[in-house]
């Protein structure tokens, strides 16, 4: 629906006051208020459908108007970008939203531009507005704002990098950027206290990053007041001491002072001088939802004295005084504003809800298949030309040299974590001060001085912030490389990793995405690794939808599975095992810059007949071993099978050899109950059962941690002892 242009007729254009307020003409002031309105009433509309059970959640941005519509004037559609969160009705509206597409989401319907109807209402997204998929967990926005910003500068200041290819991911992913836009990422006062926030406040000073943070105070989380959730009771005072900041604190029910307050924050952040926070002091006049009720915890003084705030009618009484509105102006106004609405919501009501054949789309990209023979190439090892790598090389020289090869390719790939660049202060590169680090496995050595400090960079040492980053970037168009030192270390970026990264594409009905690899140490049989550097949870990320789980198990594989999770158009988590890094087992020549494995296709490491063992990652080498010495001693020929990957897995390869041999084993490092073997163990039962000979078996680690002790350790996790036996009492069953 579109928004009315010009002023009702209350009056000749002519007949309006010539002054101006803050540098709005009378004509901006009139269509600020109609936007106000219909925020508010797009709210009310929605509050009367639940009522009536025709909407099935609702969340108001009521008495947030004034401070929303003024960002929405002050910034640019289409250009800078947003991330909002769920009180922004009015920012949306502002930006060129229109209430049908709210009332669509309100009501679930098939036509619901922001998610088609998987996402709560509220939870904005607008590709051709720059308005990025919302989620519901407070706080992750913030990270991904820093990645969306970096990325608008790489671009800026690497034009070239935006060229697209054929038959990788960004043949599909437009770049679109701009010198001076801006990313305005906006909160309420709860979620100031999650640790994202301070990590993106950091960021964003530390880069001096074209980012507008907007604060809605309205003094509650939910229930919680804000003296419980900000110490001292203003978040302002809290961040005051950030460098690079333009800060602003303004009475957010005041129209005219938001605007002028974030009129000169924009101004501040499009100059380029840095980042700028700008607070507001709003009102919530309605419960924080409809499945809350405010009066079991806010006093029925406190809330009276609000209601006196309330931004709408304080400026129906600032028109009428200047004379920009009268009385009948804003009537007949308010009506024709209802009866849009209205409208709005029966077409809404109308439109077909979305039909259930499309559950499964856009869980992965749907324009670039891992799986596809389009990744599966041939290795030309061939005579390692100068400079090149020759001879038998380890898992991390194939790793490095694949990160090079694509960075090469590739201008859109960047590279960060903990420790992985060779070196931050550049000056002790340039003089040969030091040789550089190059992470703490050395997996990344020399990227940094080959390509440079904006492509190769150290992170602070804070996981979410390094996903969130790469979210960000991801979904701006960046292809970014990223590393979680240990796995045991990964759970801070859960939230990244779990409820944004892989669901972004779905959420957002393939609006959005962000293709992305998270490079992760795992694994134990490390002498001391101990509790915290042995870790194990791999069946906790097959779990997610939207994300692929790759666990190579020697070089040559890691090489070929790294460049096609390089390439391909989805959100991949890279699994490398510490042990094989430089294990002698599995290493293999320099294949070529070129070299892919494709998604869900294992490998048949050695053929056999008699029982079939499926396993990956440092397990694979230990069962070789157990199946070379019960074929020693028995005969027994057993079918070894590397998964490669976990999400997909291979099934046509594990039914094929089950078939085969009719006795099976499920190995792996991970704990043994609820681990990834119980999947596959539990199809196998369920689909293969007439094809047994023997009960399908698991080997794992025992249920507990890793000690440090080397004596304890072995005896946690499987052995080719272990292996051994139990291949020996299913070959006898």
């Amino acid at each position: 629906m579109a928004t009315m242009k010009t002023r009702p007729k209350a009056a000749a254009v002519a007949d309006l006051p010539a002054k101006t307020y803050e540098g709005l003409a009378p004509e901006q002031l009139i269509q600020i208020y109609r936007l106000m309105y219909q925020s508010r009433c797009i709210d009310d509309r929605e509050i009367l459908l639940k009522r009536q059970q025709r909407v099935f959640f609702q969340i108001s941005g009521a008495g947030h108007e004034a401070l929303l519509v003024a960002a929405g004037m002050a910034l640019k559609p289409s250009y800078d970008w947003f991330y909002p969160y769920y009180r922004d009705r009015t920012l949306c509206l502002a930006l060129g939203m229109t209430p049908e597409e709210m009332l669509m989401s309100a009501v679930g319907a098939a036509e619901d531009p922001n998610s088609g109807a998987r996402q709560m209402p509220s939870h904005w997204g607008s590709k051709k507005l720059n308005i990025v998929t919302q989620s519901s967990p407070t706080g992750t926005q913030f990270v991904q704002a820093i990645g969306c910003a970096e990325a608008g500068r790489y671009f800026s200041r690497r034009p070239e990098a935006a060229q697209k290819r054929q038959g990788d991911y960004s043949e599909f992913k437009d770049v679109i950027f701009h010198g001076d836009e801006i990313t305005y990422v906006s909160t309420g006062d709860g979620a100031t206290s999650e640790g994202e926030f301070w990590e993106s406040m950091s960021a964003a000073s530390a880069k001096k990053l074209p980012v507008l943070f907007l604060c809605e105070d309205n003094e509650y989380a939910i229930s919680v007041p804000v003296e419980v959730q900000t110490p001292g009771g203003n978040i302002s005072k809290l961040v005051a001491n950030f460098p690079n900041f333009h800060f602003a604190e303004v009475d957010g029910c005041d129209v005219l002072a938001s605007y002028a307050a974030l009129k000169e924050a924009a101004e501040y952040v499009r100059a380029g001088h840095g980042p700028a926070f700008v607070h507001g002091h709003v009102i919530r006049p309605y419960s924080h939802s409809l499945s809350d009720d405010e009066k079991l915890y806010r006093s029925e003084e406190e809330r009276k004295a609000e209601m006196q705030r309330d931004p709408i009618p304080r400026f129906q009484m600032f028109l009428l005084r200047e004379g920009i509105l009268d009385e009948e102006g804003i009537t007949r106004l308010e009506k024709q504003i209802d009866r849009e609405v209205q409208e709005a919501a029966d077409r809404a009501l109308a439109a077909p809800a979305p039909a259930v054949n499309t559950v499964m789309n856009y869980v992965y990209s749907d324009v670039v298949d891992p799986t596809s023979s389009t990744f599966a190439t041939q290795p030309k090892f061939g005579k390692p030309e100068r400079g090149k790598l020759g001879g038998e090389k380890t898992m991390a020289d194939l790793i490095n040299a694949c990160l090079r090869d694509e960075m090469k390719r590739d201008e859109r790939i960047v590279i960060f974590g903990e420790d992985v660049a060779d070196c931050s202060r550049d000056q002790y590169l340039e003089q040969k001060l030091v040789k550089g680090k190059g992470g703490v496995f050395k997996l990344t050595g020399g990227l940094q001085c080959d390509f440079g400090g904006d492509r190769v960079f150290n992170a602070p040492l804070a996981e979410a912030s390094i996903v969130g980053h790469a979210i960000g970037m991801g979904t701006r168009g960046l292809k970014p490389v990223v590393e979680i030192q240990f796995f045991d270390y990964i759970w801070p970026a859960m939230m990244q990793l779990r409820d944004e990264m892989p669901i972004i594409r779905w959420r957002s009905n393939n609006a959005f995405s962000c293709p992305m690899v998270v490079r992760v140490a795992i694994g134990g049989y490390l002498t001391g690794g101990s509790i915290y550097h042995s870790q194990s949870g791999e069946s906790i990320f097959t779990h997610t939808p939207g994300a692929r789980v790759v666990f190579p198990s020697n070089a040559l594989d890691a090489n070929g599975l790294l460049r096609t999770a390089i390439r391909c158009d989805d959100p991949v988590l890279f699994l490398e095992h510490k042990r094989l890094y430089r294990e002698t087992y599995g290493r293999s020549p320099y294949p070529g810059p070129d070299y892919m494995v494709p998604f869900g296709k294992a490998r048949i490491v050695q053929e056999g007949s008699d029982l079939t063992v499926v396993t990956y990652g440092a397990v694979v080498p230990r069962s070789l071993q157990a199946a070379q010495r019960l074929e020693r001693e028995t005969g027994v020929k057993v079918e070894l099978i590397d998964l490669r990957t976990l999400n997909p897995y291979d099934w046509d390869a594990i039914a094929t050899s089950v078939r085969k041999t009719n006795r099976v084993i499920v190995a792996h490092e991970d704990m043994l109950s609820w681990g990834f073997g119980a999947e596959i163990a539990a199809r196998i039962a369920d689909e293969l059962f007439d094809e047994l000979d023997a009960p399908v078996k698991r080997v794992a680690a025992k249920d507990v941690f890793v000690a440090y002790a080397p004596v304890l350790e072995d005896a946690i996790l499987p052995q080719p002892e272990d292996l051994y036996r139990a291949m020996k009492s299913l070959a006898e069953y």
